[in-house]
């Protein structure tokens, strides 16, 4: 898989994907992440990607120019499987889109900043858009990490026990069931015996039921769907 970010601020991607499973997985040639500073595309003198908004209004737009440019560049490359927009008004991201984008040969993820982008872009380059939450942050950088590090996760190879991300919350619309490990007694705070039992059957049981149970109590609505 490959991944290409197009942002103002490259610098903030290099914390979550320095270490850790990102780290690991670029390392392993699993996925391969391109960070591109979208002020390279400008033809500004002073690398300038905004402007004020047509019709008046509070903050700056990024222009269309320069992400049409890195856009289109790349698209020249390569073909892209998506071109995403990170947005607090898009699809809202969860475990199941995260399955499809691992799928994906190649992605684009375009981050946004200031009031947005020039909303042309979103009609004209932008295959699919994502949102973390029902909050705006400063800028799509902070999300495009997020988004990158659940799709990343799930790729074939990149987890050593592939199974232990197929029994994450969400994988089959329920919460992960409790996890204990030792020691067995802390404190007087005992792990449930039917996890020290060896028989597993009853442990397989015991945790389907605590996902069930914690879903109905924590996110009833997941139950729902």
């Amino acid at each position: 898989m490959r991944i290409d970010i197009l942002t103002l601020f490259p610098a903030m991607f290099q914390g979550p994907f320095s270490e850790s499973i990102i780290k690991r997985a670029v390392e392993k040639g699993a996925v391969e992440i391109f960070l591109h500073d979208i002020r390279d595309y400008s033809t500004d003198k002073h690398k300038k990607v905004d402007d004020y908004p047509f019709g008046g209004g509070a903050g700056m737009v990024m222009q269309i120019d320069p992400i049409a440019r890195a856009i289109n560049k790349l698209s020249e490359e390569r073909t892209y499987d998506h071109i995403l927009f990170m947005t607090p008004d898009g699809r809202r991201f969860d475990q199941q889109e995260a399955n499809k984008l691992s799928l994906s040969g190649n992605i684009i993820i375009l981050c946004g900043h200031y009031k947005g982008v020039d909303h042309r872009v979103r009609e004209h380059f932008i295959t699919g858009e994502i949102s973390v939450g029902d909050f705006v942050l400063s800028g799509g950088e902070l999300a495009a990490a997020v988004v990158v590090d659940a799709v990343v996760r799930v790729l074939p190879g990149v987890i050593g026990d592939e199974t232990s991300a197929l029994t994450d919350s969400f994988q089959d619309n329920l919460l992960a069931p409790p996890v204990y490990t030792r020691p067995s007694d802390y404190n007087g705070w005992k792990v449930p015996e039917v996890l020290l039992s060896g028989n597993d059957k009853l442990i397989d049981e015991w945790r389907e039921q605590q996902a069930f149970e914690r879903t109905r109590k924590l996110r009833p609505d997941l139950l729902d769907d």
